[in-house]
């Protein structure tokens, strides 16, 4: 397989091409992807709770969300943080609230010119390390992306100090694959990626 890639290796000096903002982009949905797609998005701030807590009964639950209004006060959300700190609860509200549990990996964006196409692919917390990261082209235009996903872990230790998890909200570390079509066959020994230190994978091929 000719598939080349190039790393960025600074914020700046190996930006990607501009695609044309004009260009008619096609929404092209994965055929495959894993392991990490979410649950439904809540439809107003969630209070979330850590595991083993224990009700007025004596019995452990386990994590438990709240529901609230969507244009609750700052005043009933302060009070719930007051009762929820103590027992290391975790308040979430804004943009945080209402976005899904972790982002997805592999959303895909693509776009079509004369001679050839380009798509990038969201790829949030994936190993940047070549011997950890592949993504081939099949001449039919079949797109196999596979690598490694570092975020989500139980434990992290930094600064002299060890943490432990109480939220996930990012992507579980472990392997992964995504798998998408673009519109036609491609000529796959044109193939060039750019996988940027802004977790895109930018990819262009000439069509068949």
């Amino acid at each position: 397989m000719a598939s080349r890639f190039r790393f960025e290796k600074g914020s700046g000096s190996n930006e990607p091409e501009r695609v044309n903002p004009q260009q008619h982009a096609l929404a092209v949905a994965p055929l495959n992807s894993m392991p990490y797609i979410g649950p439904p998005t809540p439809p107003s701030d969630v209070v979330s709770t850590p595991p083993e807590q224990e009700n007025d009964a004596g019995e452990t639950v386990g994590p438990a969300m709240i529901f609230l209004p969507s244009h609750s006060t700052e005043e009933e959300l302060d009070n719930i943080l007051d009762a929820t700190r103590n027992n290391n609860g975790v308040l979430l509200t804004g943009s945080a609230a209402m976005g899904q549990l972790g982002p997805i990996v592999g959303l895909v964006d693509i776009w079509e010119s004369e001679d050839s196409y380009v798509f990038r692919v969201s790829l949030p917390g994936v190993s940047r390390d070549e011997k950890d990261f592949s993504c081939d082209v099949d001449p039919s235009g079949k797109i196999t992306i596979k690598g490694v996903t570092t975020t989500g872990e139980k434990v992290v230790c930094k600064y002299s100090q060890v943490f432990t998890m109480m939220s996930q909200n990012m992507p579980p570390p472990g392997h992964f694959s995504v798998e998408f079509e673009l519109p036609g066959p491609v000529n796959n020994h044109s193939f060039t990626g750019n996988f940027g230190i802004d977790g895109i994978l930018e990819g262009i091929v000439k069509k068949s």
